[in-house]
Order: structure tokens, then C-alpha cells, then sequence
């Protein structure tokens, strides 16, 4: 059957060219709802987009992470539109709460970028189920997929109920000039590379990522009607307390992304608006060169023909090179393991052992 090129039927962006600059400041003005926002890249979001102006509403479950970050943006940013409201997302109505209070803290009284970014991982009872000598299993517990994919649907919900009532905000298109106007109507979801690959011995994670990627999907297809853009980002494995140790002793000696260039990449999604229906990887720095043959190998700085990148297009428009995307970056990061060595290794032991004992940031 011959592929279905959604791009020419939906009001979908081409693939983002990462060359082409963008400007932070375009997210001035803007009001945004962030879930799980109080730590991880989620931080690393409010801090960048507060210090350029934007309006922040951080819901979270956690209350100390959550005002302790509020109290230190405002601090650093003098911006005192960044609030903090208390929000399960496994709950409907703790989430109804929150999408109410943006609203309210608003100075313009609506929400111009929903992201869906609260999250979680760790042991997962799917393949270790225990009871294992009772009468019959207890009931297995399945907050991974609570958090990670009901949590999003409820989010998901709610941003198509709040983002068409934002004042003077127009329908998303390609033809939208940023930072001629800050009302907008976007959606960012948080994938994962688990959203493309399969998740060893993280059956809830993989399964909740992968139904994030068929919510993208389907939304970009769909979204128009509202005038909503919808977009998704993907990380690697990034350097953030939600890394098990368990995870970092299986990485080790490779390396991983870093939050920085999850907040770039972010940021180039919440701040174009002429970006739709586009889906971003974020994975380890990397300086590569692109063959005649289309593969990307890792090679030194000094190559003419090279670039240095943690940023990749997933070519989101219809999925047909989703293979080779995850063949040339599976090939980058077995290179980079093998540059590292022996130390590298040995380095990312030490951090493991760090966190483990809670000495991680």
C-alpha cells in the first residue's frame, strides 16, 4: 500500500530546519501551562522561558520542588508572572483546577502553549509481578501509565477546551509571523526516544511513550478545525534525576543528552509559531557529517562538511524514514560509546553511584 502523505491534506509545517534561528524572545507575553514543570528539563523549560518574558503556570504534585523553583526564577528573573499550582495529573479534576488557575493568573485571561510534560519512571511491575504465592494476584500497580498516558489525555483534553477560547488568538499557519503576535493555540507533547524503540524492562514507559507518538499522530491530522498546532518532542536518555541507576548502569560508558538542548529545542517549538505537526529528538552532542548516501557518521570537529548537533528532525510528516532515523542514531550513539572508552565508563559508574545515594542533582 502506498504511503499517505498526510502533509498535502493537514496545514502540517516541513521538516524544521535547524539552521534557521529562532528567538527566544518570541515567547515574550506568552502565557504557558507546563505539567511537571518543578524539576528535570521541565525546570530548565520555566527558567529559560520565564527569563524571556513569558508568563509561567507550573503544576505539579510536588509543593517544595514547585514554590522553591518559583521563588528562585523569580529571583533570578525578576519576572513575578511565574506561579506554582499544586496538580495530579492522574487526577481529572486536580488538572481541571490547574487549566482554571492558568487561566485566572493569565494577564491576558486565556493560554497561548499547553505542554504535557509530567512524567515519570522506575520499577515496573509488568514483568515482575509479585504475590506470585497467593490465591490469586493483587492488583498490579500502573502509575507509570497513569501518569505518563492517562495524565496526558486528560492534559490533552483540557488544552483543546482552553487553547480556541484564548483572546486574539488566530488560527496556527505556516504564513504566522512570531513575535508579531503572542496569542497562539499550540500543544507540545513529551515523547520519547521510547516512543520510536522498543524499552527493555520498561514495558509501562515504552507502552504510555509509544501511545503519546499515536496521540501526535492523530492530533496533527485533526487539529486544524481548532486551529491548534501540535507538536512533540523526543529525548534520549537525558541527565535528569528520572534516569534510574539501573539505567545508568546500563548506559554506561555512552552518553547521554543534556537539558539544555531539551530547553532548545522546546523553546524553537513555543516560539515559532509557524513550526506544525513537527517532532524533535534530543540526544547526546554529537559532531557529525552526512555521507553521499544519506548516513550520518561521527567524525572529528575538524572534518570540513561537519556540524555539531544534539537536535534531530524525526521526519514527523509521514513516519516512512522513522527506521532509518533510528538506524543512523543508534550507529552515532555506538560510536560515541566507543569513543569514550574505558573512562567514559567509568566516569558515568561514579554518577551512577552519586545518585543512587541521592548525591545526583
Amino acid at each position: 500500500m502506498a504511503p499517505q502523505h498526510l502533509s498535502a491534506a493537514i496545514r502540517q509545517s516541513p521538516p524544521v530546519d535547524l539552521s534557521i534561528p529562532y528567538d527566544a524572545a518570541w515567547v515574550k507575553d506568552k502565557t504557558i501551562l507546563i505539567t511537571g514543570g518543578a524539576s528535570g528539563f521541565g525546570a530548565g523549560f520555566v527558567r529559560h522561558w520565564a527569563k524571556n518574558g513569558a508568563t509561567i503556570v507550573i503544576g505539579d504534585i510536588s509543593v517544595e520542588k514547585g514554590l522553591g523553583l518559583v521563588r528562585d526564577v523569580q529571583k533570578e528573573t525578576g519576572n513575578k508572572n511565574v506561579h506554582f499550582v499544586h496538580c495530579d495529573v492522574t487526577k481529572w479534576q486536580s488538572q481541571v483546577n490547574l487549566f482554571k488557575e492558568a487561566a485566572r493568573l493569565s494577564p491576558h485571561g486565556g493560554i497561548d502553549t499547553v505542554v504535557a510534560n509530567a512524567g515519570i519512571a522506575g520499577d515496573d511491575c509488568v514483568q515482575k509481578p509479585k504475590g506470585l504465592d497467593a490465591a490469586e494476584p493483587p492488583e498490579p500497580n500502573f502509575k507509570i501509565m497513569d501518569v505518563n498516558c492517562t495524565g496526558v489525555m486528560y492534559t490533552t483534553h483540557l488544552a483543546y477546551y482552553w487553547l480556541p477560547r484564548n483572546p486574539d488568538s488566530v488560527a496556527c499557519g505556516m504564513d504566522s509571523k512570531p513575535g508579531g503576535s503572542s496569542r497562539d493555540r499550540h500543544l507540545l507533547l513529551l515523547g520519547s526516544i521510547a516512543s520510536v524503540s522498543p524499552m527493555a524492562a520498561q514495558p509501562q514507559y515504552g507502552a504510555a511513550k509509544h501511545a503519546v507518538l499515536g496521540l501526535f499522530r492523530s492530533l496533527r491530522a485533526t487539529s486544524h478545525p481548532q486551529g491548534i498546532r501540535v507538536n512533540m518532542l523526543c529525548p534520549y536518555f537525558i541527565d535528569t534525576p528520572i534516569v534510574t541507576p539501573g539505567a545508568r548502569f546500563l548506559l554506561a560508558g555512552g552518553a547521554m543528552g543534556e537539558v539544555k538542548d531539551v530547553v532548545d529545542a522546546g523553546t524553537r517549538f513555543v516560539a515559532d509559531s509557524r513550526i506544525l505537526g513537527r517532532a524533535l529528538a534530543i540526544g547526546p552532542n554529537v559532531n557529525v557529517k552526512q555521507s553521499d548516501d544519506g548516513e550520518w557518521k561521527l567524525v572529528e570537529k575538524e572534518v570540513p562538511g561537519s556540524h555539531e548537533t544534539a537536535i534531530w528532525e524525526l521526519y514527523a510528516d509521514d513516519w516512512e524514514e522513522v527506521d532509518a532515523f533510528l538506524h543512523n542514531i543508534v550507529r552515532i550513539l555506538n560510536g560515541v560509546q566507543a569513543a569514550r572508552g574505558w573512562i567514559g565508563w567509568a566516569t558515568d559508574m561514579v554518577k551512577m553511584v552519586g545518585y543512587t545515594f541521592g548525591f545526583g542533582r
